[in-house]
């Protein structure tokens, strides 16, 4: 069927479903007169698609673009071996897909054979194809996994876009498919793989739209998912409010659908918005393949195969393959269903499935009590759409003997906020001890902080007055009241409401708990130690200091029952000691319980910590303090920061916890003095720290969690570049050099600790300016680079800036680092002034974070062994907490944010050695993510690009009955 038929066929049915049902048949006689043909097909869409939709899948739609050669001038060369596409020579051709030409290239600067996908010049006219390529693009680049292929780059070369990604060596499974159908295990390995793929795009906020077996690539290494071209992510505008690519919005005309029909799911079909479910319809469809040889839903036109996947059911596999397992079947048969509700929810438990089935389920099997009790437990979950039916299963969890099994939901941020997920500290999530409330803080969108209380019997949360600014809540142990940290002081509330007590001096505040005698044990500043305090009121004494010969830092104390015991966490210092520790109020030293790097929590029994982002639970001995048994999962996907766990538990069988794609949201946001939004740069992604080229017209951003990357964005162009090459390595702090040809870097872990030059074109290697000791288990991050070129500011500090120095790197001589600022505890961020005669940078020396100006003189860098400098001659730019100082262009003005996020800026003048300065100024507040370095300005001061936390951020999951999964392991 060519593409005008198809849009004759759509305007006909859109001219007769404005019409009474009893006028259509009339009008369709009447306008197809002469076609009978047309009046069928309008009518059997009538009567087989209500929502109305056309159906025009790639191949069609590459046709239609493609297959006039009048219009298009004739049919376009295939390009050339030796051809240069930027870096990438051209090798070989190796096929067409539904949007382009596929082929092999060879990377000049890395020496590697790659894939380029080009979109040609003649397809790049035709609407919406250019805004596909680089809104794959976008998609597949916040992908890293290892069975979904990896793009490397973007580029353009005069009128052609291309994409870069891995060069795959195999076979696509639809070409494996002709042979006929698979054998059960290889099959069930694959499945696996590809379901583990569409689980990590998933859980990245990715819907793929278009799986199918020609999407699918059977490698050495497995299966990889190919082809995110259709799928769907989340829109955003350019920098300086110009639109980009929305990828939620239809690119075709309307009506259009886009995907292959055969794998599409009902609601796709109807034109209805496509989720999670839509995809697992499509991996159903395509295992019902693998299993049989056939397509689960054949017909001799598209319209045909529409009305089979909206009104029929598959012929059953067994009818085609007898020996199937029954457990497979019912899977297959799962993610077929016509309602999304009852199909499978999501594909991380899809996969454990399919792993069950590896491990037991391949012969053919009659139906077991076991198996009808896992059939009963996913009938549950696929039931389960809204806080009202978790409300119930809460309450029938707590009366009943036997529970079915484990039940999940999630629960939505309010409207007037967004959950902190990624405040600096450590236990954001809280629940009461009879597991009737929830505590959790909140940032509305002027990035103010406070806390927030939800019953379980309740739709809605409750803000918290007295709480604002409020980090690491946690609870009494009769559930009536709260601990917190704000303003530098550790607080109690009732958590009814009322006036806010102060317990006690708390600079940073690292966590608490309260245990059943009316004690608090708490982090004051993660340096310091671990202290008790009565909760009636009473002076703090410390328990326990930091072991400064094995660590930095420690935080989320948690007691354990009988309230002598506790658990803490351990980090900095040595890798090899981080982890979770067991000590008591006694003040013993505490005996490392379990080595992992985002902290525990202890209930029913077990302890619960993560592995990567595995939620686990493993018996513990709360006397002793030991492990006993194998760590059981729990969960998938869980998220943690480095200030620690995003998830808790209760001792009545829930789980709370945040999955990792909460970092996703981040936005990199322009405004101007007045706040007012001018626009976005880039798509919602994981970014960390932001950096102006010195001409404006480049952002150097890094993105990515737990190791991170940086991107180079061309503003003019909207396009960006990857710069570092390396998932071992955590990349940040990215700084420009004068001429904006060089960025230097910190590489934050691993044996590559230390401070990188490299080309900012890309164009080149890297060079190493200042190493990390083998016994150094401190960071080092560059922070600003003088304006003549002859210095570099960096700072050699430990993880959440608990300690911290300022060095001064010569880029010329002898290049040996000299200790230009040291303070107690810390002093990081320093910033050249743009003419070289001052630093501005924040201290801690105060108790909490200020900004200060220092002078500099370059002909006395200070002899490290003599010592740091004296503090003379220093002015406080800040006079109630500040932090991130900035320059503006011609050194008259200062910027900095303050504790409330509110942009500040301080004019000042010098006057021979001195400053004057001016009072300082509130330009605008804004939702601003807490790194450190989460803003800049253009040389002009008059707009600034910051990393917001924008929208609401990833729900939270609550797991009813959480001990269930381990029973079944």
């Amino acid at each position: 069927m060519t593409p005008e038929r198809l849009c004759q066929i759509e305007e006909l049915y859109h001219s007769a479903r404005e019409r009474p049902r009893d006028e259509r048949t009339a009008f369709l006689r009447e306008a197809c007169r002469d076609d009978e043909d047309l009046r069928r097909e309008v009518e059997s869409l009538l009567a087989g698609n209500p929502s109305g939709a056309c159906f025009l899948d790639e191949p069609a739609m590459h046709h239609a673009a493609g297959s006039s050669a009048s219009e298009h001038g004739g049919s376009e060369p295939r390009l050339s071996p030796g051809l240069e596409l930027g870096p990438y020579v051209i090798e070989a051709h190796l096929g067409a897909g539904g949007m382009g030409e596929v082929y092999r290239a060879r990377d000049k600067r890395l020496q590697r054979t790659v894939a380029l996908k080009v979109l040609p010049q003649r397809l790049a006219k035709t609407p919406g194809l250019r805004q596909r390529l680089e809104r794959e693009a976008k998609v597949i680049s916040s992908l890293n996994h290892p069975h979904i292929c990896t793009l490397f780059d973007i580029g353009r070369e005069g009128e052609i876009d291309y994409l870069v990604m891995e060069f795959l060596e195999g076979d696509t499974l639809a070409r494996r498919l002709e042979r006929g159908p698979l054998p059960l295990s290889e099959l069930l390995q694959l499945a696996i793989q590809i379901a583990d793929g569409l689980a990590a795009a998933h859980t990245a906020g990715v819907v793929h739209r278009d799986l199918k077996p020609g999407n699918i690539m059977l490698t050495k290494s497995g299966a990889k998912l190919l082809d995110f071209g259709l799928a769907k992510a989340r829109a955003g505008v350019h920098a300086m409010g110009q639109p980009t690519v929305d990828p939620t919005a239809p690119i075709t005309v309307a009506g259009m659908l886009l995907g292959t029909v055969q794998y599409m799911s009902p609601e796709q079909i109807q034109g209805r918005e496509a989720d999670v479910r839509s995809d697992l319809f499509a991996f159903g469809a395509t295992l019902y393949e693998m299993l049989t040889g056939s397509v689960a839903f054949p017909g001799e036109s598209q319209l045909v195969v529409a009305n089979a996947i909206l009104e029929k059911e598959p012929e059953p596999i067994t009818v085609r393959q007898p020996l199937t397992p029954p457990a497979l079947e019912r899977l297959v048969r799962s993610c077929l269903a016509k309602n999304p509700e009852e199909r499978w929810q999501n594909a991380r438990d899809l996969q454990r499935e399919l792993q069950w089935i590896a491990e037991g389920g391949q012969e053919p099997i009659a139906v077991t009590a076991k198996a009808r009790r896992r059939e009963r437990v996913y009938a549950a979950l696929a039931l389960v759409s809204s806080l009202t039916a978790i409300v119930s299963a809460v309450s029938y969890w707590r009366t009943a003997r036997a529970p079915a099994g484990p039940i999940t939901a999630q629960i939505l941020a309010p409207d007037y906020a967004r959950f902190s997920a990624l405040v600096p500290s450590s236990g954001t999530l809280a629940f009461s001890p009879d597991g009737h409330a929830l505590a959790f803080p909140v940032t509305d969108e002027n990035g103010k902080a406070m806390l927030c209380v939800r019953s379980l019997d309740s739709l809605v949360a409750q803000r918290l007055p007295g709480t604002e600014g409020a980090s690491c809540p946690f609870w009494s142990p009769d559930s009536r009241a709260l601990g917190f940290f704000a303003d530098g002081k550790l607080k109690i509330i009732d958590a009814s409401g009322g006036p806010a007590t102060v317990l006690a001096e708390a600079p940073s505040g690292d966590g608490g708990s309260w245990n059943r005698n009316g004690t608090i044990l708490f982090v004051p500043d993660s340096t310091k130690g671990l202290y008790q305090v009565p909760a009636a009121g009473g002076n703090p004494v410390l328990v326990m200091a930091v072991d400064t010969s094995k660590f930095t830092d420690i935080n989320n104390p948690r007691f354990l029952p009988d309230g002598k015991h506790f658990l803490y966490r351990a980090f900095g210092g040595n890798p090899a000691l981080e982890g979770t520790y067991f000590a008591s109020l006694d003040g013993r030293p505490g005996r490392m319980v379990v080595r992992e790097n985002s902290g525990a929590s202890y209930a029913l029994g077990f302890l619960l910590y993560l592995r990567g982002e595995t939620l686990v639970a493993q018996v513990l001995d709360p006397d002793r303090g030991t492990l006993r048994g194998d760590p059981h999962p729990i969960a998938e996907g869980v998220s943690a920061n480095v200030y620690g766990p995003l998830f808790d538990s209760s001792e009545t069988g829930l789980l709370i916890y945040q999955t990792s794609g909460a970092e996703h949201g981040k936005q990199l946001t322009w405004f101007d003095r007045s706040g007012k939004k001018l626009g976005v740069t880039g798509e919602p992604a994981d970014y960390w720290d932001v950096r102006l080229s010195p001409d404006g017209r480049r952002l150097a951003a890094n993105a990515g969690s737990p190791n991170s990357e940086i991107w180079v964005h061309e503003l003019s162009r909207s396009v960006r570049m990857r710069l570092t090459i390396d998932p071992q390595t955590d990349h940040g702090m990215p700084v420009w050099s004068r001429d904006g040809g060089s960025v230097v870097f910190g590489a934050l872990n691993d044996a590559r600790r230390g401070i990188y030059q490299t080309p900012s074109s890309g164009a080149g290697g890297e060079q190493l300016l200042v190493a990390a000791a083998d016994t150094d288990q401190l960071m080092y991050w560059p922070t600003s680079w003088s304006h003549d070129g002859r210095f570099l500011l960096y700072t050699h500090g430990a993880i959440g800036l608990s300690t911290a120095d300022i060095w001064i790197l010569p880029l010329s001589g002898d290049r040996r680092p000299h200790l230009f600022l040291k303070r107690a505890p810390a002093v990081y961020d320093g910033q050249f002034s743009p003419n070289g005669r001052w630093v501005a940078y924040t201290s801690k020396e105060s108790g909490r974070e200020e900004v200060y100006l220092a002078p500099f003189d370059a002909t006395k860098i200070l002899d490290p062994v003599a010592g740091a400098a004296d503090g003379s001659g220093k002015w406080q730019i800040s006079p109630s907490g500040g932090r991130c100082p900035r320059w503006r262009g011609d050194g008259n003005e200062i910027f900095y944010l303050s504790p409330a996020n509110q942009m500040m800026a301080v004019q000042l003048q010098e006057k021979g050695d001195r400053i004057e300065l001016r009072t300082p100024q509130v330009l605008f507040s804004a939702s601003v993510h807490p790194a450190v370095n989460p803003y800049d300005v253009t040389p002009d001061g008059k707009k600034f690009v910051i990393n917001t936390m924008g929208g609401q951020g990833e729900p939270l999951t609550l797991l009813v009955n959480w001990p269930a999964r381990v029973r079944a392991q």
